[in-house]
């Protein structure tokens, strides 16, 4: 349905949850009592709630001298205006805020001047935590609320500061209109919760959303910002909470201008999916001139690699097939050095019994000659092994029999490597070593409860990277083995279309992203110590 009807159960919880952290949090001892007295409020010009509101400004007078912090995230006015607000006294300490505004204010409109905790005492910077005053320029004071949670599609926790934005579904609104105008009505959950609540909301018909706002001007910015959106229509007046899932949409197709960053490397950036993308020169090329097309590793780059060429500047078509969208580009050659084939091993020194030993390239390797390599135990006895080379990720692949307390040397001798202009490596050892299994923890996971196949079951550390993964169609034990003695979590991913990875959303299609749920606590493994979760799904 797109809502969340009051779930006061799980709100109560996560609140709970969080006043419990902030309780075992310790203290440091102090020579006395600290002030933890906020600046009280004493008046204001005009008063709160003024209707028929007049004024090009407002004064705040306080208690004691304020001063303000972090003003530029903390301060939200709804409506948003179109320019920012001078606010006095600039700097230091004062016993009172002015605030100017600089645009013409709407007739007929309840405003809402939200402080947030920007306004903090001059010496202990205790917060007068989300002060507001609300005024209208026409006859009455809109009462209306609306309130929810946001939450990340993919990390366990949700940002800092995501703008909660409310539309009004007039004769003008439509799908671009987030992208190209300030909304109706605002609010931010700053930096505290992953709650909001919009307030002196008139009756109508809404379209709400979560952005994080990145650029600061209150519009979408697909490049930048995060979106959650509610497929339903609000009609205000309502005492439902609502959910906003905030994910990060593929960047619609876009290629760059391409350049040469060597003499025998031009780099085509772009956005999109690189399978629906070809990339054929329009200027003849000598016979002599040899190319090939190469994703970059881990980023959105295609390099076309050449051998030398004389010639001044090459004409490129670049199509995506799929979008039937040519463009056409003149790269000019530059003064620049060759890119030379450089190897790099992953991973070095210690290795895991999960891991697999890699050489890495920067240039496209072409060829591999098993027979110039070797590897050997700590008692020089050479160790079978397989090697594959692997052109698209541009990398060599070995397979060989890890025993624990061992060392190993990988050794290459000249002609092992070979890539795309002939260079070859050059000897090269790599020294690797295995511990013990009883310096590893095994965890075997159990997935119950309301859960719809194929899942991805991933094992992350505790900023949220992949650590490992399984995905499985049916339900069985996924099992993580000789896990270094760390925290983990448990993510689980619904891949409702079946195509191994997760897929984000996208507003303008109306589609959600792929559900994510996560185990409720981070998995401390340790050494010699197996680990048998049971994480049971809920709806």
């Amino acid at each position: 349905m797109g809502l969340i009807k009051k779930v006061l159960s799980w709100s109560f919880l996560i609140v709970i949850t969080l006043v419990l952290l902030q309780c075992a949090r310790r203290g440091s001892p102090s020579g006395g009592p600290e002030d933890v007295t906020p600046p009280k409020l004493l008046k204001s010009e005009p008063p709160n709630l003024t209707t028929n509101f007049k004024q090009r400004r407002i004064r705040l007078f306080f208690d004691e001298f304020i001063k303000l912090n972090d003003v530029q995230n903390q301060l939200i006015i709804s409506p948003p205006l179109k320019y920012t607000p001078e606010l006095k006294p600039a700097g230091g300490a004062s016993k009172f805020i002015e605030l100017v505004f600089k645009d013409t204010l709407r007739e007929n409109t309840t405003y809402t001047v939200n402080f947030g905790q920007s306004i903090v005492d001059h010496n202990e910077g205790n917060p007068n935590s989300f002060l507001s005053y609300v005024f209208s320029t026409g006859d009455y004071i809109d009462s209306l609320s609306l309130s929810g949670a946001v939450k990340d599609a993919y990390k366990r926790q949700a940002e800092q500061f995501v703008s909660v934005m409310l539309y009004e579904i007039d004769s003008i609104y439509n799908d671009s209109t987030i992208y190209q105008y300030p909304p109706n009505y605002l609010t931010n959950t700053l930096d505290s919760l992953p709650f909001f609540e919009l307030k002196n909301l008139k009756a109508g018909k809404y379209a709400l959303f979560g952005i994080t706002d990145k650029g600061k001007n209150n519009v979408f910015d697909q490049r930048a910002d995060k979106i959650g959106f509610l497929t339903d229509t609000i009609t205000l007046p309502t005492d439902s909470l609502y959910l906003l899932n905030l994910f990060m949409e593929e960047p619609d197709y876009s290629v760059s201008v391409p350049s040469f960053v060597a003499k025998n490397r031009i780099m085509f950036g772009y956005n999109g999916d690189e399978k629906d993308i070809k990339i054929e020169t329009l200027t003849p090329l000598a016979d002599s001139v040899r190319t090939l097309l190469l994703k970059e590793r881990d980023k959105d780059t295609l390099n076309f690699w050449l051998t030398p060429t004389d010639i001044d500047s090459i004409l490129f078509t670049v199509t995506n097939e799929r979008l039937k969208v040519k463009d056409t580009f003149t790269v000019k050659t530059r003064k620049l050095p060759l890119d030379s084939l450089v190897l790099n091993a992953s991973p070095r020194g210690k290795i895991g019994f999960e891991d697999t030993f890699g050489i890495l390239a920067n240039t496209p390797l072409i060829k591999l000659d098993t027979a110039f390599i070797q590897i050997m135990d700590q008692d020089s006895v050479q160790t079978p092994f397989n090697a594959l080379l692997d052109s698209v990720a541009n990398k060599v692949d070995f397979d060989f029999e890890l025993v624990d307390n061992q060392n190993y040397v990988v050794s290459l001798l000249p002609g092992a490597i070979e890539d795309f202009f002939g260079q070859q490596n050059d000897t090269l050892a790599y020294r690797l070593s295995t511990g013990s299994y009883a310096d590893y923890g095994n965890l075997e996971l159990t997935v119950a409860g309301n859960v719809e196949y194929p899942i991805i079951v991933q094992l992350t550390d505790n900023k949220g990277d992949v650590v490992r993964e399984r995905y499985s169609d049916k339900p069985q034990p996924y099992v993580f083995n000789n896990l270094d003695p760390e925290e983990y979590g448990i993510r689980v991913i619904f891949d409702s279309n079946g195509n191994g990875i997760w897929d984000t959303g996208n507003y303008l299609k109306k589609l959600q992203p792929e559900v994510i749920k996560y185990y409720p606590d981070l998995i401390s493994m340790r050494a010699n110590w197996e680990e048998r979760p049971t994480f049971t799904i809920l709806n």
